[in-house]
C-alpha cells in the first residue's frame, strides 16, 4: 500500500505539534518535528534573551544546521516508504527549510528546490497564525508579528512548488482533529 503523504505546516505556535499528537493518539502514524532537538543543541549554554529570533539565524554555520535539517526531514519522508499505512503525516515538510531561509535572508543551496520537487507530498495542510493561542519558548523564539511573516512565506513557498495548501481552521483540538479527519476522508474516496 502507498501511504498518502500530509505536511502539516504552518508559522511557529499554530498548534502543529499538538495536532501531530492528537492524530498519533488517534492511530495515525505521524513524523515528528526534527527542529526542537536541533534548536536546544544550537541554544547550548546561551540564553534565550541572547538569541535573535531563530536559529538558522544564530547558529555559528547555517550551512551545516540547514543541510542537517533538511536531510533529517528527506529521512522521515524516505522512511515514510515503510510505513504500511492509508496516510502518514509529517510535523513540518523539506519545503519549510526554503521558506524559512527566505524569510530570514539566506539563500537555499539549489539541491533543496531538487529535493523538494523529487520528493512531492500528496497534501499540505497548513495552519494559520493564532494570537489567542502563540506562546513563545526556548525552541519558538520569534514573536507573533514574525510568526505571521514565516506563515506566509510558507505558504508561498507551497504554492511556488505546485502546491494547494488547505487551511485548518480555528476551533478547539477536537475541532481540528475532526477537520483533518473529514478532509483526508473526503479526499481519499
Amino acid at each position: 500500500m502507498k501511504s498518502k503523504r500530509i505536511v502539516v505546516t504552518g508559522g511557529p505556535g499554530t498548534g502543529k505539534t499538538v495536532l501531530i499528537s492528537s492524530l498519533e493518539n488517534n492511530g495515525y502514524h505521524c513524523f515528528h518535528e526534527v527542529i526542537r532537538t536541533m534548536t536546544l543543541d544550537a541554544l547550548g549554554d546561551v540564553s534565550l534573551e541572547d538569541q535573535l529570533v531563530n536559529p538558522i539565524d544564530f547558529v555559528k554555520d547555517a550551512k551545516s544546521f540547514n543541510d542537517e535539517l533538511i536531510n533529517a526531514r528527506l529521512k522521515h519522508f524516505e522512511n515514510g516508504n515503510n510505513i504500511n499505512k492509508e496516510h502518514v503525516f509529517y510535523d513540518r515538510g523539506l519545503p519549510d527549510v526554503i521558506a524559512y531561509m527566505n524569510y530570514f535572508g539566506q539563500s537555499p543551496e539549489p539541491r533543496y528546490a531538487d529535493l523538494c520537487s523529487k520528493n512531492r507530498y500528496d497534501e499540505v495542510l497548513i495552519l494559520p497564525p493564532w494570537k489567542e493561542i502563540y506562546v513563545q519558548d526556548n525552541e519558538r523564539m520569534e514573536n507573533f508579528e514574525q510568526a505571521c511573516g514565516i506563515h506566509e512565506q510558507l505558504e508561498n513557498t507551497y504554492i511556488q512548488l505546485g502546491y494547494k495548501p488547505v487551511e485548518v481552521p480555528f476551533g478547539t483540538i477536537e475541532n481540528r482533529l475532526q477537520f483533518v479527519i473529514d478532509h483526508i476522508n473526503g479526499a481519499s474516496e
